[in-house]
C-alpha cells in the first residue's frame, strides 16, 4: 500500500483526541493552534486529553495537518517531519509549510504536495 493511501486512511480512522495528542507532542501546542486556527493554544490540549473536541472547520484544519504529518512520519521519522513544517520550504517562497496552514487552510492541498514531492526528491 501506498504511503500516502496509508497516512489517510490512519487520518480518517483516528479520534480527534490522538491526533491533537500527536501533534501536540510533535509541535507543541502554540504551533498546532495556529495551524488549526484557534486563539487559545490551551484548547489543543483540552483537544488531546479528550476533555473538548474541535468543530468545523477546527477539526478540518487538524485532520489535514495530521494526515500531512503522518505521510512524513511514514516516509521519513517525526524529527523530519517536524523540521519539514517549521522550516522555510523553496516551494512557498521560503515560508514555512505550518504558516502556509494556518494563513489558508485551502493550501493544505499543496502542501500535501509538498510533502510527497520532498519524500520523492529528498
Amino acid at each position: 500500500m501506498e504511503l500516502s493511501d496509508r497516512a489517510h486512511r490512519e487520518t480518517v480512522r483516528a479520534p480527534t483526541r490522538d491526533m491533537a495528542e500527536v501533534l501536540q507532542e510533535l509541535f507543541g501546542q502554540r504551533i498546532v493552534a495556529f495551524m488549526v486556527g484557534v486563539e487559545d493554544p490551551k484548547a489543543v490540549g483540552r483537544w488531546a486529553r479528550g476533555e473538548r473536541t474541535p468543530r468545523g472547520d477546527s477539526e478540518q484544519r487538524l485532520r489535514a495537518a495530521y494526515q500531512i504529518t503522518q505521510l512524513l512520519i511514514l516516509a521519513e521519522s517525526a524529527e523530519t517531519a517536524r523540521a519539514w513544517f517549521i522550516g522555510m520550504n523553496p516551494r512557498f517562497a521560503d515560508r514555512a509549510p505550518f504558516a502556509i496552514l494556518s494563513e489558508d487552510p485551502t493550501q493544505a492541498p499543496q502542501v500535501l504536495s509538498a510533502a510527497k514531492a520532498f519524500i520523492v526528491n529528498g
